[in-house]
């Protein structure tokens, strides 16, 4: 059930897409975006930064025939909103056609709306934001070896949207988001190292303590402390947690849509075909409870469900919103992620990796040298050819077990090839959008000196 509020917001996008038929709009959507956000930085127990910001925002598409155009406004004034419906009518009559443009087909728009709890009431002053950083740098800061603070910060925020169309779809929803972030620094001189922790939720009981992820970060950074240098070689990487959510990144976006068409995805013809081992899932599920990236429609009105991106190690679909999917000739996935001045993309939720049956240390524990990655630098992956080459830190594995802490190293390997050689721990993580376990991939080629 709308808020009085987010019933409003419907109301004005209604107004917005009658006044666009009105003006000889073959067929119109609207969407109000609306964010407020609060955050406090803190660095060794003073606070040295308060931002806040509020704002929203209407965007207007419209179709003439198959030519479309994209207006906005923050003025939801009614002349303001007859002004721009009637310059975005005119500016679609001119623009160049597009066959692929369009609303999406009625029938697979959303008819109902599950409640997935994305809002939490509490609303956190300045007071208890800049307690919240504190207590987590304090934390950092009482780790032994810990030497300095590289700030702390907590946040607060709701999001949300409203979207109607003229072929009959009205929906809304509002999100909560909280957040605490610490830094640490250990050592000293020129032997020092900078590890972090955070934690966030949609509902503010959800959040770890700041405790535990200053910690977290403190410890982190501590046993960075002292890293070597390791000789080039080729040979087995560990991704952590933190790390190999990247991986899967890139395979998300070598099977969005928007890649597909362009053709510049080096998975483009892998659809039904064994992209990762056999046992393994990757699942995207847009109406998990109190989920951080958790919608009841995606940004078409579509409705939403829970999808298995890789079953068994099978690539079964790509992320497709209307435009992608028409242009392959294939149904929408519901994976319309939607702005204000821009048309619907494609993009994904809550995305998990299904974890392995073994424990980190029974991954590594064949392992007689290997990387434990803990650290990424660069963005070094060609989507188009599947290369990648990044740089690393984190810990040298000898004999099966954590050696020391290592820096300036690259690995490399192609993408295609690491997807193959996957295989899994059971410390999955479930944090944020993307939850993947600890992941270890044979034959990467790890540069040294």
């Amino acid at each position: 059930m709308p808020s009085a509020d987010q019933t409003r917001l419907l109301e004005i996008a209604e107004s917005a897409v009658r006044h666009a038929r009105r003006f000889g709009a073959d067929a119109a959507d609207a969407v109000i975006v609306e964010a407020l956000s609060r955050s406090v930085d803190v660095r060794q127990g003073a606070v040295e930064d308060v931002e806040s910001a509020e704002g929203r925002d209407l965007g207007l598409r419209v179709f003439v025939g198959d030519r479309q155009a994209i207006v906005s406004t923050n003025d939801f004034t009614e002349a303001t909103l007859s002004a721009l419906a009637e310059r975005a009518v005119a500016m679609a009559r001119v623009v160049p056609p597009d066959p692929f443009a369009g609303l999406a087909d009625a029938a697979y728009l959303a008819r109902s709306f599950p409640e997935l709890d994305l809002f939490d009431a509490t609303v956190p002053d300045n007071a208890v934001l800049e307690r919240l950083a504190v207590e987590a740098e304090e934390a950092a800061l009482a780790v032994n070896g810990v030497t300095n603070s590289g700030g702390a910060s907590a946040g607060y925020s709701v999001s949300g949207m409203a979207l109607v169309s003229s072929h009959g779809f009205a929906g809304s929803y509002r999100r909560s988001g909280y957040a605490v972030s610490v830094s640490a620094i250990a050592g000293t001189g020129t032997d020092m190292q900078r590890d972090y922790d955070s934690t966030s939720a949609v509902h503010f009981g959800d959040l770890r303590t700041p405790a535990e992820i200053g910690r977290s970060a403190g410890e982190r950074a501590v046993a960075r402390l002292d890293p070597r240098k390791v000789e080039s070689r080729k040979g087995p990487v560990v991704f952590a947690p933190r790390m190999s959510r990247s991986l899967i990144g890139h395979l998300l976006g070598a099977i969005n849509g928007s890649a597909i068409v362009r053709g510049t995805s080096f998975l483009i013809d892998s659809l039904g075909q064994q992209v990762l081992p056999t046992g393994f899932t990757v699942t995207d599920d847009p109406l998990k409870i109190r989920g951080q990236r958790s919608r009841p429609f995606d940004g078409e009105g579509l409705a939403c469900t829970r999808q298995e991106l890789v079953a068994d190690g099978i690539l079964t679909t790509w992320i497709l919103d209307t435009r992608s999917a028409r242009k392959l000739g294939m149904a929408p996935t519901g994976h319309a992620s939607r702005g204000i001045s821009s048309p619907p993309s494609p993009s994904v939720t809550n995305v998990t990796m299904a974890p392995g049956r073994v424990s980190r240390a029974e991954l590594i524990a064949d392992i007689d040298q290997g990387l434990l990655v803990t650290e990424l630098l660069g963005q070094g992956a060609n989507l188009v050819t599947g290369d990648y080459s990044r740089g690393a830190a984190g810990f040298w594995i000898e004999n099966g077990e954590i050696a020391y802490p290592v820096a300036e190293i690259t690995i490399a390997g192609n993408l295609k090839d690491m997807f193959r050689n996957m295989s899994l721990a059971d410390d999955i993580e479930y944090r944020g959008g993307i939850d993947t376990p600890s992941i270890r991939v044979e034959g990467m080629t790890i540069a040294g000196r």
